[in-house]
Formats: C-alpha cells, structure tokens, sequence
C-alpha cells in the first residue's frame, strides 16, 4: 500500500528523556478498518508511541499523517478532533456519577440561552442509550459507574470514543482484569468497530488474544521499529523471539521441584455470609504454588481476603507450620507473616499519595519508629 492509502502513519517518531533514548526513529502504519497489534517487552515504547501519538508526549522528531495528510497533534483535545481515542489500561471513571455523565463529560447537552442554560438530562439519557443499542452493549445509562464491573466500565470508554466519532482507538492492554467470557465480549465489540471502518491499535502481552482478533502486528524493541506482519504469518514462538530478539527454543526450562511439607493448612473455613464460600479445606506445601480457580462470583476474592483477616469467618481453623492461628486483622496476617497482592492494586493496594519509600515499608511501620512515634 501506498502512505496515502493508511488511515494512520506515523513515521520516524524519535522522543528522548534525560538520559533515555525512548522512541528511536519508530514507524507505524496502519490500515483503515483492522485491528493493528502493537507489542513488545515492557519498556519497548508501545505506550510512549501512543502518547506521541494522543498529545500526552509531543515527538522530539517526525511526523503524523491521517489519511495521507500531516497533522499536528500538541494536546489530547486535538487528537480527539482529529478522531483519534485512547482507553488507557487505568481506567479513571468518576465512580459517584452516572454511565450517561461519564460518557459526556465536559460536552453535557444544555437547553435554554446563556446565561439560563441547564443540562438537558433527557436528551443525555436518550443519546447515552441510542448509543448503547447502536454498540449492542447493555448498560443502564442511570447506573452509577461506581457499580459497574470492570469489563461494563471498559465498554462505556469504548462507547466514549465511538461518541467523538473516532476513527482510530487506541486500546492499551484493555483485558488485564477481565475474564474469559468477559474478553470474548470485548472481542465482539471489537469486530463491531471493525466493520465500522473503525481502526484499532491493540496493546497486549497476550499472545493468544492478538492472534485471534489482530490483523497486522507491529513489534517494537528498546524503542526501535523492529517490522510489521499479518497476524496469519505468525506464530507465539516467533513474535517472542522478535520482541526479545534471540531463540527462545528453551523459554520455560525443566526445574526439578519437589514441594516441601506442608506450612499452611486450612480446615472447612465458612463464611458468615450465607452465600459465600463454605467448608473449604487446603494445604499449601513449601516452595509450592497453589492456584486458586473458578468463575466469576465462586468467592476465590473473598476466601483469600479472609485468610488475610479482611473478611470474618464463622467456623474452621487455620493452621500456619504446625500451630493454630487466628486471624481477625490484616495486622494478625502481617505479624504472621503472611502478605496479599490485591485484585484492585490502585484502589486497595496503594497509597497513591504517598512516597514509594512510604509505601514500601507501610505493612512494617513499626521497625521505623522512633521515640516519642517519630519515624526514622
């Protein structure tokens, strides 16, 4: 194809931070109405490209066409007129807001003449709902977005962009809280867009996923522009080998293990609740990984959320290297030793308005005290 053919290119994009080379002469060029796969390892420049691209990063060098002409992209508001969109991995709805004034805020419709002009909410319930049916996505435009489960969120950022009339949406790892069944819905509305002649850049580390739904695949690494495939030419063992750029013949090597005895058991743990999870007994054995399954609502959240004291529990008893422990606090959990990664790392696993040193040693605050409970 000829440039002028592409919906997108963007060519020669060079950034640099202060003593990091991130974006080193990249090219991309996309095709109207397909779904353009953009991968790498972490720290390859996927996500720099497409700030480049959305007006977060203005480019230190090269240029942008649409549709064979140079555009100038300085701030996001021009790439959304442009008809360019972006649904980051950190999705950031207003959560105490409803789906309709998420989905136009900044632009409500008003009625009146200034200065008595008032936010026309009919009109916004029935656009927000034309929308949904136009998209097939089922989602109450009442609804408060603090309720709506991940996957719902990520659709109203999706219905978001088809909103601008965007011709090119930027997806960045846009199933990595999402169920199987959850992502095969995505996927449909992926399509959807697609027959549309919307044009969708996929940033995934999934390979399985970008070989079902991609069309063409772009492979950065170190910042460079390593070359663009059909998605059917490829296979899991070669796009690894081109994003890390060796043989990976040997990529999960055979480790003996032999798991130790048993340090954690837990004996017909119930919960109060009626119907969550009830008389469930394990052994976790040393140097072992034990996982954890089952569909959305089987309770796994809520089983390990007690085992860390976040949740009561009514009967069953708990074991830790031989001695029967209780644990009703998160502090019993720590002091105890033991340690949970949250589903909702933001929201539940940091404190954002704190120091990384803060946060490091949060769960161990008590080695830093000083007299008088001043902390070194």
């Amino acid at each position: 194809m000829k440039d002028n053919e592409y919906q997108l290119v963007m060519s020669n994009i060079t950034k640099e931070f202060p003593g990091v080379k991130a974006l080193d002469g990249v090219t991309l060029k996309v095709r109207p109405g397909t779904v353009h796969a953009l991968m790498g390892e972490n720290g390859a420049g996927k996500s720099t490209l497409m700030k480049c691209l959305f007006g977060i990063y203005k480019p230190d060098a090269g240029e942008i066409f649409l549709n064979g002409s140079p555009v100038t992209i300085l701030n996001s508001k021009d790439a959304l007129n442009n008809g360019i969109s972006m649904i980051h991995q950190e999705l950031h709805p207003v959560p105490f807001r409803s789906v309709m004034e998420n989905l136009w805020l900044g632009r409500f419709p008003v009625r009146g003449f200034w200065p008595f002009q008032f936010i026309d909410h009919k009109k916004m319930f029935r656009d927000s709902k034309a929308l949904f049916e136009e998209l097939e996505l089922d989602i109450n435009p009442n609804t408060l977005v603090g309720t709506l489960s991940v996957s719902k969120v990520q659709s109203l950022e999706i219905a978001k962009a088809v909103s601008f009339h965007s011709k090119i949406i930027v997806m960045d790892e846009p199933t990595s809280s999402l169920t199987g069944n959850e992502v095969e819905l995505l996927f449909k509305i992926i399509r959807s867009l697609r027959k549309r002649g919307c044009s969708i850049i996929y940033i995934s580390h999934k390979m399985e996923e970008i070989l079902e739904i991609s069309d063409d695949v772009t492979i950065m690494r170190d910042g460079k522009y390593i070359g663009t495939w059909e998605a059917g030419e490829l296979t899991t063992d070669l796009i690894i080998s081109r994003m890390v750029g060796r043989d990976m013949t040997h990529r999960f090597p055979e480790r003996s293990n032999v798991p130790g005895e048993a340090i954690l058991k837990v004996d017909r743990l119930t919960s109060p609740i009626e119907k969550s999870f009830r008389n469930v007994s394990f052994e976790l054995r040393k140097g072992e990984i034990l996982g954890v399954g089952g569909l959305v609502g089987a309770q796994r959240t809520e089983l390990v959320e007690s085992l860390f004291g976040m949740r009561a529990v009514a009967s069953g008893s708990i074991t830790l290297n031989g001695k029967k422990i209780a644990i009703k606090s998160p502090g019993d959990a720590i002091k105890n030793k033991i340690a949970l990664l949250t589903e909702e790392r933001r929201a539940t696993g940091i404190f954002p308005v704190l120091s990384i040193t803060e946060n490091t040693v949060m769960a161990n605050m008590g080695r830093y005290v000083k007299p008088y409970f001043l902390l070194d």
